[in-house]
């Protein structure tokens, strides 16, 4: 077989060569060590959070090595592209902080030196290679159609046979010059597939970044490298892209992990030096006893719309999956309490191989941290920003009292132990609510929470009585204090707390239990920030309307 005159009877119009390329994606001028990484979505359906998780880990890598981290579009599969999907991802992971160092825009235009970064642009590339491939023997044309392939696979499956192209079942791999000027004068559309030289039998011994030293069955099937519409599947653009991008490290989910065999026998055949792998293992959930991985189809936080709508702030979703990606992030944050996230290195040493369970209670704790560490200022702005979008009711609310709600958020913040309240901003209006008037409304006394459990309605209803004839807007928590703890000594409670411990049988509670009662009765809540303050905001006649209110109900 001259296949030199295969190739170019196949490819009549591409002129471009190996040694074009070669010139045109030049190796990068990179520090040693520099990690060039990048992240390939299809722009085919929403954007999973196992995808911001794998990106975090990849915009790591490159710049704490000064490497680079690429966007390519892999939208090789025209059927499933989806209307602005690239500009969903890209908006998606925008806010996320994550920032490519080359690729594409919200409008698919391309910034950098080593595109274009659309791998259904780059089609001269893949037939180039392809043809390259067929003319060293490498690759060849495959004429069969559907009907032959479902043929061969009942076949393969009732004899109990390996399913692929190989062996007897690869009818074009022999095919002579003449066949194929036959086939094509015929019209006949073709693939190209890869000439595979290896078999089932065989194994390979591949070192990957996470899971260290694995064994694997090698390839056997002479798989598609380009469709008959001259794109290529995952596989082979894949290999060139990577390859003339100059990328040395690929993270991606272990779902790859059966294919590595066929990647290594493509870069192979291409003469392409192979690249490292790292295969993430999935984010995994619980399901009764046992756990299986996150799925689009059964579980909404698998989408990241999925935390905008609840409200967790960005910042608390990109503290949790570090904490997924590291198992020494945790420490490390306790030692680094103020330092930034982007401080934190992380290693494919730490990283699970099992995969960690995704925990939204552990997401709830990490962002209510990360909340309690904002400005007043930043509560206000991020929670506003949130509820323009999905509490409209709310946002307006806000806006009509921003300075007043500044100083709401302000209540307990910016000290050495600030309130945890909220995890995410659908909850701040639960949390908060009772101080803004058009949200505090309560029309039975069930939704106060009185602990009457312990003290019964008459004497809960005698003590806020007594306190609005005594009550004053005082300067001083502690004045204001100490006339709670005078009221408490009338009704028998105890104004000393070691007293009441040594001896509570000689009383009716203490005088905490007293400010819990005026604390419900003014807020409906047990648990709230500092009640001195909360009756400062409130303001005196407020606090009073309230206290009268809880009367009636009660």
């Amino acid at each position: 077989m001259d296949y030199k005159k295969l190739a170019d009877l196949l490819f009549p119009d591409v002129k471009i060569t190996l040694e074009d390329l070669e010139k045109r994606y030049p190796e990068r001028k990179l520090p040693e060590g520099a990690i060039v990484t990048r992240f390939a979505p299809s722009p085919t359906g929403f954007l999973h959070i196992g995808s911001v998780f794998t990106c975090l880990v990849a915009d790591n890598f490159a710049k704490k090595s000064n490497g680079v981290f690429i966007l390519r579009i892999e939208d090789t599969d025209q059927n499933r592209k989806i209307q602005d999907g690239v500009k969903l991802i890209i908006q998606g992971l925008n806010r996320y902080h994550i920032n490519f160092d080359e690729g594409v825009d919200e409008n698919g235009k391309d910034y950098g030196d080593y595109g274009t970064y659309t791998q259904s642009q780059r089609k001269p590339i893949y037939m180039a290679m392809a043809k390259y491939l067929v003319s060293i023997g490498k690759a060849y044309p495959c004429f069969c159609d559907e009907e032959t392939s479902q043929r061969d696979k009942a076949i393969q499956e009732a004899n109990k046979e390996l399913i692929g192209y190989y062996g007897s079942y690869a009818h074009c791999r022999d095919l002579t010059l003449e066949e194929v000027e036959a086939n094509l004068k015929a019209g006949k559309k073709f693939a190209i597939r890869l000439r595979c030289e290896s078999n089932a039998d065989h194994k390979i011994i591949v070192e990957d970044a996470i899971r260290g030293t694995l064994k694997l069955s090698d390839n056997f099937n002479d798989v598609v490298i380009l469709k008959r519409d001259f794109l290529p599947p995952y596989n082979f653009a894949h290999a060139c892209d990577d390859h003339f991008m100059r990328v040395n490290l690929v993270i991606r989910g272990d779902e790859y992990i059966p294919s590595i065999a066929e990647h290594l026998q493509i870069f192979k055949a291409l003469g392409f030096e192979p690249i490292k792998y790292a295969h993430v293992a999935p984010m995994q959930k619980m399901e009764g006893n046992s756990k299986r991985k996150i799925s689009k189809r059964k579980d909404p936080e698998a989408n990241v719309t999925f935390y905008l709508e609840e409200g967790y702030p960005v910042d608390g979703v990109r503290e949790y999956l570090m904490n997924v990606a590291n198992s020494n992030f945790e420490e490390w944050r306790k030692q680094n309490q103020d330092a930034d996230i982007d401080d934190f290195v992380v290693t494919t040493e730490k990283m699970s191989k099992s995969g960690a369970l995704f925990d939204l209670p552990k997401l709830n704790d990490v962002s209510k941290n990360v909340i309690s560490k904002f400005d007043a200022q930043k509560v206000y702005d991020l929670c506003l920003e949130w509820a323009e979008q999905y509490d409209k009711p709310f946002a307006e609310i806000l806006k009509a009292n921003k300075d007043y709600a500044i100083k709401v958020f302000s209540i307990e913040r910016g000290t050495q132990k600030p309130r945890k309240d909220i995890a995410k901003w659908n909850e701040t209006k639960g949390a908060f609510g009772y101080f803004f008037k058009d949200l505090f409304n309560p029309k039975s006394v069930d939704e106060y929470e009185f602990n009457f459990e312990k003290f019964d309605r008459e004497t809960i209803k005698k003590v806020i009585e007594k306190y609005i004839g005594v009550y004053q807007q005082e300067a001083e928590n502690s004045v204001w204090f100490g006339k709670i703890k005078e009221l408490g000594v009338e009704f028998g409670f105890a104004n000393d707390m070691k007293v009441y411990k040594a001896n509570p049988q000689d009383y009716v509670g203490h005088y905490g239990d007293v400010a819990s009662i005026l604390r419900v009765a003014i807020t409906t809540k047990a648990n709230t920030p500092d009640l001195f303050q909360i009756c400062t905001l409130l303001g005196y006649d407020e606090v009073v309307s309230r206290l009268k209110k809880a009367v009636e109900l009660l």
